[in-house]
């Protein structure tokens, strides 16, 4: 794992964490806005560095890495943990740890849901096909990244991942994403945004937002009619950065 810092170490701190085969440039964005009045740590997730190959072994393992690197360097502080996707399921993991504190949770799209044995068999074939066909710049594969996965801004820094990333991580992380999840009951002062779309996969998010607000009742849940998995971090991010600013800034 590696870390990208923006902004001034002696402001409080945001979080960012990526998700699946999403590089970390992804908040590049948001950490020039964030930055301004926070201090911004982007990790570079195991599985997705790009200047060595790394494995990615469980959601558990990269929640410890950040834990040991905010208790490090951050004083154990975090003012916001922000995840997207995968990188969701890892913050609120990480915010339920012991040694860290925070004051606020903001999940995009995380599945903390169980998923049966043979979706996540059919998920692990889906992605090492695309992993392949991406180290291949295959033309077709490139087209729908581009609608479906990430703007065309991102896609030289997708393939650096894409051309890393290796099966085992890849299987890895679909067993240790959509394993069982145990919900923590967080302090009532840890004020949680839970956001999700509704098309598609989406609808796993959307029983996990229910399911975190059943246990926190301090979680605002937030829908994005017809928005697909991501799209909104992904394809709007200053549409993001705004719902998240007006969460987190007072």
């Amino acid at each position: 794992m590696n870390f990208h810092t923006f902004g001034n170490k002696n402001n409080k701190a945001i979080i960012l964490i990526h998700g699946l085969l999403t590089p970390w440039q992804i908040w590049e964005d948001a950490a020039a806005y964030f930055s301004k009045e926070y201090y911004v740590v982007i990790p570079e997730l195991d599985g997705h560095t790009e200047d060595s190959t790394t494995v990615f072994e469980s959601v558990e393992n990269e929640a410890q890495q950040l834990a040991e690197y905010i208790q490090k360097n951050l004083g154990g502080k975090a003012y916001a943990l922000c995840g997207l996707s995968m990188g969701g399921r890892i913050a609120a993991y990480l915010a339920g740890m012991s040694g860290i504190s925070s004051e606020y949770l903001v999940i995009d799209g995380a599945p903390l849901k169980k998923l049966p044995s043979i979706l996540k068999s059919i998920m692990k074939k889906n992605y090492i096909n695309i992993l392949d066909k991406s180290k291949q710049r295959d033309p077709k594969t490139i087209e729908s990244c581009k609608r479906d996965f990430l703007p065309e801004r991102y896609l030289d820094d997708f393939f650096k991942v894409a051309d890393s990333i290796t099966p085992q991580s890849i299987n890895n992380i679909i067993d240790s994403v959509f394993s069982e999840y145990e919900y923590k009951k967080y302090s009532d002062d840890l004020k949680i945004l839970f956001m999700h779309g509704t098309k598609g996969n989406e609808s796993v998010a959307r029983k996990s937002a229910v399911t975190m607000k059943k246990v926190n009742p301090q979680t605002e849940i937030r829908c994005f009619n017809g928005y697909a998995h991501a799209q909104l971090a992904c394809f709007e991010i200053d549409k993001w950065i705004e719902k998240v600013a007006s969460f987190i800034i007072h």
